[in-house]
């Protein structure tokens, strides 16, 4: 039974130090907390198998991988998470400048369809928020969720500023609309420091 808990320990320290994780964000993504980490990686307790499987998972490794002390050079595991993440970064990356070629593609037409018009700019103000909400997605699926308190905040603020810019464009002066953003911002950091029970 030693045995095992210091193959675990070693495999998951290992595999976390490859893959470019922290104990906390190890954590973060099995909704943990790091000192269960901590016990795991010093040998002190083990996780159950429903975690060893999603580490597996996680790490691209079997569950076999996971709890044999010897590997096999043919069993030596990719870095799949480094991988997905700089896969992840791209693909975000795409998502947003997906938002800017629509932008583009909406100011062409209209600017075709108007022949002309003072206010067809507005499409890239739009574009910012847009971005936001697409940022804000990915990163809630696939990165640090903590980073979405920041990605919300910029959202209602580029929002706040595509609206008054807007309005701006047709003479009607609104900057009291960024006191919206006062108590707006005050809810958002209140939020971001709830803390939620994780399990041990």
């Amino acid at each position: 039974m030693e045995d095992i808990k210091l193959a675990i320990a070693k495999n998951i320290t290992d595999l976390r130090r490859k893959s470019g994780m922290t104990q906390v964000q190890l954590a973060e993504k099995l909704n943990y907390s790091d000192k269960a980490i901590s016990k795991w990686e010093r040998g002190e307790s083990i996780p159950d198998i429903i975690i060893i499987k999603q580490l597996a998972d996680l790490f691209g490794v079997t569950v076999d991988y996971i709890i044999t002390i010897e590997h096999a050079k043919s069993d030596k595991p990719p870095l799949p998470e480094r991988h997905k993440v700089v896969n992840r970064a791209f693909i975000t990356g795409m998502g947003i400048l997906l938002v800017w070629l629509v932008a583009t593609l909406v100011f062409v037409v209209l600017d075709l369809a108007l022949s002309y018009s003072n206010i067809l700019w507005l499409c890239y103000v739009y574009a910012v928020p847009v971005t936001m909400i697409v940022w804000l997605v990915f990163n809630s699926v696939w990165f640090a969720r903590r980073r979405n308190f920041l990605i919300i905040s910029l959202l209602m603020w580029t929002t706040l500023i595509a609206i008054h810019i807007t309005l701006l464009a047709v003479d009607f002066n609104t900057w009291p609309i960024f006191l919206l953003g006062i108590p707006g911002q005050a809810i958002i950091f209140m939020w971001s420091r709830l803390r939620f029970k994780k399990k041990r």
